[in-house]
Order: C-alpha cells, then sequence, then structure tokens
C-alpha cells in the first residue's frame, strides 16, 4: 500500500510540473517495440553497469549522459569501475536505480527523471510499467549484449549512439567490427576442420559442474569461429548446466573457461581488468585440474584457455571472436592479432580503455 501511494504522489508530482516534449523521431527497439523518444534527450537511465562500457566506445564522456544506474560493480569489475570513477569523478553522484537483476523499481526509476531508460531486454519492468513510465514523459528502449549477443549488438550499439547523439561514432566503430567479422568468416573458408569445444561458462563460480552456453547466444560465437559447441548438442536454451559424465564423454577437442573479477570469492577463473596473466593463469591452470577435467584430451593436449567474460558480453565481442579464431585454428588464424585489435580499440574508441589480462592459454601468452 505504502509503495502504491508514493507512486501515486510522483505521478502526481510529474503530472503537475512537466509538460508533453515535443514528439521526436521514431526508433525500434530490442523488443520491436516502436518508440518515439523526446525531442531532447540529455539524460538516460541505465540497469546494468555493462552498458558503461557500450557508452564508452561512442562517447568521450559516458557518465555526462547518465541520469541513474544501478553501481553493479561486480558486473563491471572494481579494477574497471575505479578507472571510470578515476576518469569521470562524476558517478559516484549519478542517482541509483534498480539493476537487471533485481525486481524493477518503479520509484527510483522516477526519482531519476531520466529523459529515456535504457533497459536489459532479458527483465525490466511489466507491460503496466512501462505504460506508467510513458505517461511520465519517459521513453522506455530495450537493448541487449547478452541474450543474442551476436546478432543484437549492432542495433543496441546504434541505439545508444542515437540517444546520446553519438550515431557516427557508433557507426565508425560498428564498421571496424564487420571488417574483422568479415575477414574471419572469408579465412575460415580455407579450413574444413570443426573442433569439438565445452566452452564454461564462468568457471568455478560453484562447486559441481558446469555451466555451458547452448543453442544461440554465446554459443553462435563458436559456430562463427568454426568450431561444434558440445553444449548445443543438449541444451535447447542459450545456455544451462552440463553434468560431468556428459562432458567426459563427449571428450572435447578444446576447453574453454570463462571468467572474471566477480568469480575471486569462489576461487574460480579471474581475468579481466586488475589481474596480470601469471595469476590469470595460475586460476585457469587451477580450475583445468578439477576432477573430470583434468581427465579431458583437450587438457592433456595442452588446449586450455580462459576468456574474460565481459568480452564476451559487450561490443568488444569482435576480440573474443579473434581469440576464439586462433584457438580454434591456430593454422589458418596465425596472422591474426587480438591484441592489436584491442590496442586500436583502446586508442581509437574507448573513453575508459579495457585493460588487464583478457584471455589466457595454459600453453601460451595467446
Amino acid at each position: 500500500m505504502l509503495y502504491v501511494k508514493k507512486l501515486s504522489h510522483w505521478l502526481c508530482l510529474l503530472m503537475l510540473v512537466t509538460t508533453p516534449a515535443l514528439a521526436g523521431q521514431t526508433v525500434t527497439d530490442l523488443r520491436g517495440r516502436t518508440v518515439t523518444l523526446p525531442s531532447k534527450i540529455e539524460r538516460i537511465a541505465i540497469d546494468d553497469g555493462r552498458f558503461l562500457l557500450a557508452l564508452s566506445l561512442i562517447s568521450d564522456d559516458p557518465v555526462q549522459h547518465l541520469a541513474g544506474w544501478p553501481k553493479d560493480i561486480n558486473r563491471v569489475g572494481e579494477h574497471y569501475y575505479q578507472q571510470f570513477r578515476a576518469a569521470f569523478p562524476a558517478i559516484e553522484q549519478v542517482p541509483l536505480v534498480s539493476s537487471s537483476a533485481e525486481s524493477f523499481d518503479m520509484e527510483s526509476m522516477l526519482a531519476a527523471e531520466p529523459d529515456v531508460a535504457v533497459l536489459s531486454l532479458s527483465r525490466g519492468p511489466t507491460e503496466d510499467q512501462i505504460a506508467l513510465l510513458e505517461a511520465s514523459g519517459i521513453a522506455v528502449v530495450f537493448i541487449d549484449f547478452f541474450i543474442d549477443p551476436f546478432k543484437h549488438q549492432a542495433p543496441s550499439l546504434q541505439l545508444l549512439g542515437t540517444l546520446t547523439g553519438h550515431e557516427q561514432q557508433a557507426s565508425d566503430y560498428l564498421a571496424l567490427r564487420d571488417a574483422h567479422l568479415a575477414q574471419i568468416a572469408e579465412k575460415l573458408q580455407q579450413s574444413s576442420d570443426k573442433p569439438s569445444v565445452f566452452m564454461e561458462a564462468h568457471a568455478g563460480i560453484t562447486q559441481d559442474c558446469c555451466f555451458s552456453p547452448g543453442t544461440g547466444g554465446v554459443g553462435d560465437y563458436i559456430d562463427f569461429v568454426g568450431g561444434h559447441n558440445i553444449g548445443a548438442d543438449v541444451l535447447t536454451r542459450a545456455s544451462g548446466k552440463l553434468n560431468l559424465e556428459y562432458i567426459i564423454a563427449s571428450d572435447p577437442d578444446v576447453y574453454i573457461a570463462t571468467g572474471g573479477p566477480a568469480l575471486e570469492k569462489s576461487n574460480g577463473l579471474v581475468l579481466g581488468g586488475g589481474y596480470g596473466p601469471e595469476q590469470a593463469k595460475a586460476a585457469l591452470q587451477r580450475v583445468a585440474e578439477r576432477q573430470g577435467i583434468k581427465d579431458l584430451t583437450a587438457v592433456h593436449q595442452g588446449r586450455v584457455y580462459g576468456l574474460a567474460h565481459q568480452l564476451l558480453n559487450s561490443p568488444l565481442d569482435i576480440v573474443a571472436v579473434e581469440v576464439l579464431a586462433k584457438w580454434l585454428h591456430p593454422e589458418v588464424f596465425a596472422d591474426l592479432a587480438p591484441a592489436q585489435t584491442l590496442a586500436t580499440i583502446n586508442q581509437d574508441f574507448l573513453a575508459v580503455p579495457y585493460e588487464g589480462t583478457g584471455w589466457i592459454s595454459l600453453s601460451s601468452a595467446e
């Protein structure tokens, strides 16, 4: 009852002190909704801290656009957040709104007073809540870098470009991404080899085994670089859990673990911002030595790799695609240089560079 009263108060207050914005352009969001934008957009709210990295790709000052964010530092990593705070101290004063990992909080979103709420495709407000936001003068736009990242990266970044007035920067980055993807697709025609791959998502996050991409989603990256994702053989969704017996029976040619800073608490695979190669390699060695995993042919043959999950959950995915291509087809992609690609992105695009160990191998630096 208290929530309803507070919500009614906010709606009444907003109707008293605001006038309807003149209609701006229309866009189609990742739910397929046609959204009429305000004629002037100065403030956006986001429900996932990882959207900061996307904003950093297209804007010299990504924080200036924020009306609210969930301060979900665990998703971006403490190191990357501290980089943001050092470059843009104003992030400390950005109002708090709910995360896509939580139930949608109408009151905090209304209090932030954004012109547009940029929300995750997988979660967010109900249809009734969307109607209330729109009645309050807040346009609602859904984007996605996670559910179907291979298909949704480009339109999501283009939407952010439109909302922030950085359409050209978004187009420039996507042109780079498209060129690199095309180069990989062309070179893959030289190989008919299709190694089987077990990608363990968030390796070591729990004691039992094992999270894996399934049909679609991250699994599409494995398909694109000419691999066979064993998770797709049994999982009908984008992700799920494989039992250890199935993994051992499948005996994949390649084992790839993904991880990040959040896994430090569980003694899992840590890499990304704030972690050097030695620390990341030691963590990869640790997860590869677990019961069952250590007996895989991939481990015995040294085809064991670690990848920062953030590289798969952002428009930086082109770096991850290049890394995966080298791991699965080392002869075909001997000249491919993902480290140079990342250096170019850091220099030419990112307002806050991506630092740390984004990928690691037990057998080499790549």
